[in-house]
């Protein structure tokens, strides 16, 4: 009788945060399952069910796995809306789940990071997890797919053997990402070549408005790095526009190639998009208009919807989504026909569950939350009105981004007041697709101005509905005004709050990977 051949085994995980270390917002476990509707991260089959069918790069890394019949292992799939440091517990439990499967035995490890995850003990998340890996298996082949916002470090590229980020902000390239991730591995495992990686940091903290691919100062930045992987110099490479608003030595932008060891090409190629990203420094700030100015802007606007986006508390970057400076101003300035949501309040919605549907209610809504790193008092306003909607805040994502993923916002209620329909919400969520309002039976297209907290994913669904899109600044954890925050720990000097002493790092860095016979 036959041997059977053995099956390559598989470790798959997720583990993703973007810490904003100024948000006053604790990041316990329960934060990596809420999302989903769980209390603990999901793991095995449930973590397969949740997310094998969305656009995450979790789900290209098992079905790239899946189609060279491996064995998949899946420790945890743990993902949390951004907010401030993680909890040490919760960091050690999501990180111990991976490692002890690693210790398990595995031919390969294939995760969806983020990059830009800082705890109360460490402050590079994702370094801390490859380097235990590699404690474990020094040789063992790593995969990993990083968010465009990655403050790179030196543990993330020399404990892995490829890594690829996302090219797109909105990030509607998730899934692609985990794709090209996981074939160069397995690429690598199936032709036993050998590898290394280049890469480069720049002192810049970009204001993350000015960063989208879609347009200049980085989009033929990343065109750039795209071509080279698509004329074959280089496996892979990315380009990170860095993750700003994060008290750590390491922030920056950066580039990375993942290329054949014989090859001389990804040096080149890196600092070339690091010199071009110099250059063009002073392109990627962004000047913040007046608030009022911004208002009265969108008032003498005559066609509809009208989004405005309040970008200073974007729970998308850690903002507590719940003050209410923006939309006061909306009111005070005499606009009518709002639709303003999701805010974060879980004691207002629970007050109009009680009062039930259809009910009339006079209460306090949003501003529960004070930020000390600024000195910001929450803002609130009492509204009275009818209570219109009460939903349990579940709906699928159909827009590009993340799609697929069965969203939970928690309980859900709107009110509606003269001129103004305010959803709220007993958990936060950037708004990156109409469902949030459309589970609820609210009709964008008759609305005058869709008020949401978002800096950037809005577009992803807003966009194609918006006559006009209105940037508010209000106040905020997430504001592009790095003047408000104490910064202690940032690499010095950095641009643009170092401006006449901030240069470049000159040339890169290499890490080779160990030679891994094919398998």
């Amino acid at each position: 009788m036959q041997n059977q051949e053995r099956l390559m085994r598989c470790v798959v995980a997720l583990m993703q945060h973007e810490t904003n270390t100024f948000s006053p917002l604790a990041t316990p476990l329960h934060a990596f399952a809420s999302g989903v509707g769980l209390s603990d991260p999901p793991c095995g089959d449930q973590a397969v069910e949740i997310y094998s069918s969305t656009d995450f790069a979790f789900a290209a890394l098992l079905d790239v796995a899946k189609a060279r019949d491996a064995e998949i292992s899946v420790p945890v799939a743990a993902y949390a809306e951004p907010s401030g440091k993680v909890d040490d517990d919760a960091y050690e439990t999501i990180v111990s789940k991976i490692c002890e499967d690693v210790a398990k035995g595995c031919d390969a490890v294939l995760l969806d990071l983020h990059g830009a995850m800082v705890t109360h003990s460490y402050d590079d998340g994702e370094g801390e997890l490859l380097k235990r890996i590699r404690r474990i298996n020094a040789k063992v082949p790593i995969a990993v797919a990083l968010d465009f916002h990655t403050n790179l470090t030196k543990d993330m590229a020399e404990n892995c053997t490829v890594v690829d980020g996302y090219r797109t902000y909105p990030h509607i390239d998730m899934y692609e990402t985990g794709k090209r991730a996981a074939q160069s591995l397995f690429h690598i495992l199936e032709t036993g070549v050998s590898t290394k990686i280049c890469w480069r940091t720049v002192p810049i903290m970009t204001h993350m408005i000015k960063q989208t691919p879609l347009q200049q100062p980085m989009k033929d930045i990343m065109n750039q790095a795209i071509s080279a992987t698509e004329s074959g110099k280089v496996l892979n490479a990315s380009v990170f526009g860095g993750f700003p608003l994060a008290d750590i030595p390491h922030v920056s932008l950066s580039a990375l190639t993942v290329e054949r060891a014989d090859s001389n090409n990804g040096e080149t190629i890196v600092n070339e998009l690091c010199d071009m990203s110099w250059q063009r420094r002073a392109d990627f700030i962004f000047e913040a208009e007046d608030l009022k100015k911004s208002i009265t802007r969108a008032k003498q606007m005559s066609d509809y919807p009208v989004i405005i986006a309040d970008h200073g508390d974007n729970s998308g970057t850690g903002g507590s989504a719940d003050d209410l400076t923006v939309l006061d101003e909306m009111l005070n300035q005499g606009l009518k026909n709002i639709i303003a949501g999701p805010i974060w309040d879980p004691s207002a919605v629970d007050q109009m569950i009680e009062a039930s549907e259809g009910a009339s209610i006079t209460l306090p809504v949003g501003g529960k939350t004070d930020v000390p790193s600024i000195a910001q008092i929450g803002h609130s306003l009492t509204l009275s009105g009818r209570i219109s909607k009460i939903t349990n805040g579940r709906f699928t994502i159909t827009g590009p981004m993340q799609t697929g993923l069965r969203v939970n916002l928690g309980r859900t209620a709107v009110l509606k007041t003269d001129g103004l329909e305010l959803l709220m919400s007993e958990q936060r969520w950037e708004p990156y697709d109409l469902g949030c309002f459309t589970h609820a039976g609210i009709d964008l297209l008759k609305k005058h101005y869709v008020l949401i907290k978002s800096r950037q994913h809005f577009r992803a669904s807003f966009e194609k509905i918006a006559k006009h899109i209105v940037l508010a600044a209000g106040p905020g954890v997430c504001s592009s005004d790095y003047t408000q925050f104490r910064f202690k720990n940032l690499p010095c000097p950095v641009y643009p709050l170092d401006l006449e002493s901030a240069a470049p790092r000159t040339g890169c860095q290499s890490h080779y990977s160990t030679h891994h016979d094919a398998f």
